[in-house]
């Protein structure tokens, strides 16, 4: 079966892009509104855009009531943020920051997590996060303005936080220790739990 795009509506687009593009890493990013007041949201479309320099990459999707959501509109008034990675542990809280609450409401509170202050950046970082990327936003790249439309948010790494229980003998990330978990279609989610190696050519 093949689809030509421009005969899809958006919903049967977006369906087929996140029920096959997985497991998809989680963006739980911490952002302050123009008031100051914390907002935490999760991202599964995620990943690195460079190395050197080192910069995040985030995809934020219009949605379909054509308002902003709150951590693209706070990355405008204050042009940091931290991205905490999400292990099973915060899995739990991670999805009670899916709500969708109005932008002076402190996620931090609603979801009971427990904030810590960020070292070069003013929004707090998530406390239980083993793995923290604290960024500046780089620059916001709009794709596309209609409802379901993406903007392309970069962020330029400036200071990175990883936990000691993390850390394995050689100075890597051992991501058995991380236990991160990923984002599949629907409701869904995968652990990072059972994994094999091949040995590149």
């Amino acid at each position: 079966m093949f689809h030509h795009t421009e005969q899809l509506e958006a919903g049967q687009i977006y369906q087929y892009l996140v029920d096959a593009i997985l497991p998809r890493p989680i963006a739980w990013v911490s952002t302050l509104n123009a008031e100051g007041i914390a907002n935490l949201a999760p991202y599964s479309f995620f990943t690195v855009a460079s190395v050197n320099p080192p910069i995040l990459a985030i995809s934020h999707i219009a949605p379909r009531q054509h308002h902003a959501k709150d951590t693209l509109a706070n990355l405008q008034a204050h042009p940091e943020c931290v991205v905490n990675i999400v292990s099973a542990d915060l899995a739990e809280q991670m999805n009670a920051t899916c709500a969708n609450l109005a932008n002076d409401i402190n996620e931090f509170e609603v979801a009971q997590v427990t904030a810590i202050a960020s070292q070069q950046v003013r929004p707090p970082s998530v406390a239980a996060a083993k793995v923290r990327y604290e960024c500046r936003l780089n620059s916001i790249q709009t794709l596309s303005n209609a409802p379901a439309g993406g903007s392309l948010i970069l962020l330029d790494v400036v200071g990175i936080f990883l936990a000691e229980e993390v850390i394995n003998q050689e100075g890597k990330i051992d991501g058995t220790r991380l236990d991160a978990i990923g984002k599949l279609g629907g409701d869904d989610y995968s652990y990072t739990r059972d994994t094999f190696a091949m040995p590149r050519p």
